[in-house]
């Protein structure tokens, strides 16, 4: 009897495609991430926040990134090299396609630097020490500095590009600028060259991200979905982590660390920040806004701004506040960054008695009152650390009106510098102190100078020294300029420094996932066994 051979009709052929195309989607990795707050927009020079870069970071990408181990590596650069002291040459990546198939050109480099520069910019600071941008082709750029730079490559870790085209067409050539609540396309939508593209985004609700299948680089994890959702009340994300709702919460309440450690299913990413937590103050108008002082700005003498510093009791804070999750700091840069000085770690001492006596010397014998901005859902447990700062202050006779909020609201409040008194957190992501002299010590000025210094403290030997470092390539004398510069911001009690914050992550044990010191967390490293 002859065997008959299996022909298969137009129907099961349909049901074994159907049945691959089911296995396929059983195979699809989905991550659910969750954090306090929500990136406040998806542009990628609107706000130099870290949940903001971090979540932009997937989709857009930089000259320069980084390894796994935080070492620099290729991004849309594929080498740089620097010709001359003041000349820095870029080889760009070929055949890279933005998401809506535009190939990335040294013309959109050039986009980029006008764009981050402009008006509403919150990058300045990245592109701050470039002179022109010369192309000698399509895939070759020449960076001249204003003045030798040798830790461009550095800089431009945090510099993310867009489509020229794409921001043409979509009428977002401009940022959007969070201190003036304009908005544009770039704020909901993105096409940048990243391994994730955004396909779903509802605001303060959730935004969902899919696998880039022509991504022009190596994606060493296996997730093909993202979905992210802020959950702003503690209670509510730690139960949804304990519970198995998400897979991955930054950051874990510090009086929730140990449950999470208990828990059979999750494990506990620790270990330090490269952020300084620090409080700022107006030290240019002539009045303060939002005080019971009139006619005058108590934040404009020395005295006040060391009283302050010796009313706070940073132990208390380290122990009962951040539940030990804190290393208190008496600099604007913690010992991982380079540049920071040993010699100086040693804080003013909590003396309240001093700073009732330094207050009655300047003028001030029964304090004064005082606003104080501050977020409720951008740190690890600040706005705790703000509520902590304002009792310390009344035992000295200073009345604290606290404001904590939202960063949505918060951030548009301070960049506009409608604040007299606030908290800000600063992470030197080029693990450099220049990285910290630059935006934050440095007197408010062009190219991003002292964007974020928002007190507008003003020392012109800080500035001069700040440009030097900038230029200086042999370590001895580059670290004493630091050293000196550092020693003045101290003596003058600039900022006041608070605690170096911990890095708080709960996550999934069959989660593998790279935790980088500037809180950055990229999914193409995620892996979900």
């Amino acid at each position: 009897m002859k065997q008959q051979k299996f022909k298969p009709s137009l129907t099961t052929v349909s049901a074994l495609c159907a049945m691959a195309l089911c296995a396929g989607a059983a195979q699809a990795v989905t991550l659910r991430v969750a954090n306090q707050g929500d990136a406040l927009s998806l542009d990628p020079h609107s706000l130099n926040e870290t949940l903001q870069i971090s979540v932009v970071g997937n989709v857009y990408e930089p000259l320069v990134t980084r390894t796994p181990d935080y070492k620099l590596a290729p991004g849309l650069a594929t080498s740089w090299k620097q010709t001359s002291p003041s000349v820095w040459r870029f080889e760009l990546r070929k055949n890279v396609k933005f998401h809506d198939g535009t190939p990335f050109t040294a013309d959109d480099v050039i986009f980029n630097y006008e764009r981050a520069g402009g008006d509403g910019s919150d990058m300045k600071s990245y592109v701050g020490q470039i002179k022109e941008i010369k192309k000698i082709n399509d895939h070759t750029l020449e960076f001249i500095t204003k003045a030798p730079f040798p830790i461009l490559p550095e800089l431009f870790t945090g510099w993310l590009m867009m489509s020229k085209k794409w921001c043409e067409d979509n009428q977002a050539t401009k940022p959007v600028d969070r201190r003036k609540g304009i908005e544009n396309a770039a704020s909901f939508r993105a096409n940048g060259t990243g391994p994730f593209r955004v396909r779903e985004r509802q605001p303060s609700v959730r935004t969902t991200f899919s696998r880039n299948g022509s991504y022009w680089g190596k994606i060493d994890g296996n997730v093909d979905e993202v979905i992210f959702t802020p959950i702003g009340n503690d209670a509510t994300r730690i139960a949804a982590l304990l519970s198995g709702e998400i897979d991955v919460m930054d950051p874990v309440p510090v009086q929730d660390v140990e449950r999470v450690k208990a828990s059979p299913n999750l494990k506990m990413m620790q270990g330090p920040e490269l952020r300084v937590i620090f409080l700022g103050m107006d030290q240019k108008r002539d009045e303060l806004l939002f005080s019971n002082i009139k006619g005058k700005n108590p934040f404009k003498d020395v005295r006040v701004r060391k009283a302050f510093y010796q009313a706070i009791d940073i132990e208390t804070i380290k122990s009962r506040v951040m539940r030990g999750a804190a290393v208190p700091v008496a600099l604007m840069l913690p010992p991982q960054v380079r540049g920071f000085a040993p010699d100086l770690a040693k804080r003013l001492p909590y003396d309240p008695e001093a700073s009732k006596k330094l207050l009655a010397e300047a003028g001030y014998p029964s304090g004064f009152e005082v606003k104080m901005n501050c977020p409720n859902d951008r740190y690890v447990n600040d706005s705790e650390i703000c509520q902590a700062v304002a009792a310390n202050l009344a035992r000295v006779g200073v009345k604290i009106n606290l404001e904590a909020e939202t960063k949505g609201t918060y951030f548009p409040k301070i960049l506009r510098r409608d604040t007299s008194f606030y908290m800000l957190g600063w992470t030197a992501s080029t693990v450099d102190a220049h990285n910290v002299l630059y935006p934050i010590m440095s007197t408010p000025g062009d190219g991003g100078r002292g964007q974020f210094n928002l007190g507008a403290y003003s020392n012109a030997q800080i500035d001069d020294l700040t440009v030097k470092v900038g230029s200086e390539t042999d370590d001895k004398k580059r670290n004493e300029m630091i050293h000196t510069a550092m020693k003045l911001h101290q003596d003058e009690v600039g900022h006041i420094p608070l605690h170096q914050q911990a890095l708080l992550w709960g996550v999934k044990k069959n989660i593998d996932l790279v935790q980088w010191p500037d809180n950055i967390m990229l999914w193409k490293h995620v892996k979900v066994n």
